[in-house]
Parts: C-alpha cells; structure tokens; sequence
C-alpha cells in the first residue's frame, strides 16, 4: 500500500504528509496481526528492566505531542518515544522547516521542538493509557530565561505515565541545548534531575540523549558523570550538523539536523565507544540510518541494546519494522543466535 501511495505523499511538502499521518493514524483502524512475524519470541528483549517483544523502536519527532502512540505500537514497535514536550506549548520555527533529501534517503529538519506543551500532554496520556513501553522525550522552550528548570518542570509534570524519561540535550534546533555536553554543565543538569527525582519520589529510568557531533575526548567524561548520576541509558544518538560533504541532494545545505542513512556509520561508532567503555553498566538506544534488519544488527552488535528509527519510516512506510524484524530473525540464525540479546556487543 505505501508503494502505491508513495508518489503522492511524496508530493506533499514533509511537513504537509507528516501531519497527515498523525491525523490518518488517529483512527486507529489497522489490526495489529497484520505486522506480526513468525519467531518473534527470537527478539524479546529487556530495556530499562522492562520485557520488550522487540528492541525495535520509534524514536522521539514522529509523535511529538503524544496523538497517536497507540496506533503506532500496532505497527509492530516493540516502544515508542513521543515528544521532544516542553513545559509550554511551543509552535517552533518558521516553515519550511522540514526537507526531504531523496538521493540521499535523508532528513534535515529545523522543527524546534513544536509540540502542544507538556500539560495538554499529560491530559491526553492520562486519558489514552499507553498500549506499551513509552518513553517521553523532553526538553526546554525555545525562550526559556532557564532551560534547566524547563527540563525540572516537564519531569515532574509527565514522569507519572512515562515507561522511562529522555533528557534531550541533543538537538541541533534550540540554541545554546548543546551547551549541556560541557561536563560543568552537565553535571548542574544532572545533580538538579536527581534533587527533583529525590524531592519528587520518582523512580522513572532515564536517558541522556548525546549528539553524534561530540569529540572523542568528550566521550569519557559524560559517561563518568551518567554513571555517577545513575542515569539508565544514552540514546546514540540526535541529528547531525556536519557530514554534509557527501551528499548529493540540492537540499543538503538546508540549516537543521541531518537523519537518515548518512548518520548511519557515525552514530554506530559512537555505539562502539561508548559501549567499550561502559560495558553494560548503562544500556544503550542506538539511533541514525535504521531502515533495515541488517542497519539494526550493525548498531545493537556494535553495543546496543535497542535501536529507534524515524527516518527509515518515511522513505519505507509502516511495514519497515515488520522487515526489520523478520530480516533481524535470519541474521540471528545465520549468525548461529538464539535470541537477541546474545548479539549485543559482539563486533564492539
């Protein structure tokens, strides 16, 4: 069906289909049996202590102010990720914002973390319990005199209905958000998150979404302080500003986050030090150019306990993820695995 439908989705601005989407899927009509596979059970999996039918993933910018999540677990997700939510509704920033670079089956977007505001967020999730393990991005406005109260705020308000919360540090779209990959000021966020957590009795895992821009020499100390912190995971990772030298399409020096297939390989290198230096103490999102059974393999052998894919959805429409998961079962058996989790780590 999406093979069919893909010309005219395609002749839409990105923006115009993706909204689209979101109000196509609020009917919530497909049976779920239709993206099942046989064998599944080969990919149950664990995250953040939680039993996963799949490590396969929706990564936070699809569903951002949490309409359709729902929906989306039927597409065979084993979780899904909405936001990035911010403490106030936001409209982000000016159209066009979002570019389609079909040669090189990427994204660039500027969005700014658009999003109805973290109260109307947590109405809507209260009333319309999650199906399955979602995690909630969050981060700060755009305007914010503080952007680490802003991260506070939305913890407090949407940890209650949260599966695990993601610190989003990461996007290339709010100014001065990557600033908090500075070890000082990492360390400030994070001392504050445990006060709230402590104040708060919230017992919610977290996530640090990392940028895939960060230096080497960068690496070791955020991990430190992750681990000091008790920080669950790191998602590897956002959108990139750089790598642009390679790609052919004309639309490939638009302002914003790159995703797709050109992040692939860097955000799987990124997976290896990380998970090299961490060995299993923090459990690893892998995300950046996931469109297949093999692209998934590649990050979570390199170290990763799950992986998320958004870009791979619209090149590939809803069936991706059962491709991925039917792909991911014959490399297990070709590669002699039982399950999953015994692949995690094996190139790293």
């Amino acid at each position: 069906m999406f093979s069919i439908l893909r010309p005219y989705i395609f002749s839409l601005d990105p923006e115009v289909a993706h909204d689209l989407a979101i109000k196509s899927l609020k009917f919530n009509i497909l049976p779920k049996s239709i993206f099942n596979v046989d064998e599944e059970e080969m990919l149950e999996t664990s995250l953040f202590n939680e039993k996963l039918p799949n490590p396969i993933g929706l990564a936070a910018g699809f569903d951002k102010s949490a309409e359709v999540y729902n929906s989306l677990f039927k597409f065979g997700y084993g979780f899904v990720e909405v936001g990035t939510v911010t403490p106030k509704r936001q409209f982000g920033n000016p159209k066009p914002r979002v570019f389609r670079l079909e040669k090189d089956q990427a994204l660039i977007n500027r969005l700014g973390f658009n999003n109805h505001g973290s109260e109307i967020i947590f109405k809507r999730i209260s009333n319309n319990l999650p199906d399955g393990f979602l995690g909630i991005n969050i981060g700060p406005n755009k305007d914010t005199l503080n952007k680490e109260e802003d991260f506070y705020s939305c913890l407090k308000k949407i940890s209650p209905h949260a599966g695990y919360v993601t610190i989003n540090i990461s996007s290339p779209n709010t100014e001065g958000l990557r600033d908090f990959h500075d070890q000082k000021e990492l360390e400030k966020l994070l001392i504050g998150i445990n006060k709230i957590k402590k104040e708060n009795s919230l017992s919610k895992p977290l996530a640090v979404k990392l940028s895939p821009d960060i230096d080497d020499n960068e690496i070791s100390k955020i991990i430190e302080l992750i681990i000091k912190y008790r920080i669950s995971g790191i998602i590897v990772s956002n959108t990139t500003e750089i790598n642009r030298q390679n790609l052919n399409d004309v639309k490939k020096n638009e302002r914003g986050g790159l995703s797709g297939q050109p992040l692939r390989d860097r955000s799987t290198k990124l997976i290896k030090k990380i998970y090299n230096q961490t060995k299993g103490k923090i459990q690893i999102i892998g995300v950046g150019g996931v469109d297949s059974g093999k692209a998934a393999f590649e990050k979570i052998s390199a170290g990763a306990n799950a992986v998320q894919l958004y870009t791979g959805m619209v090149f590939k429409g809803p069936g991706v993820v059962k491709d991925i998961k039917k792909d991911l079962i014959s490399i297990l058996k070709k590669e002699n695995l039982k399950k999953i989790d015994e692949a995690i780590g094996i190139n790293a």
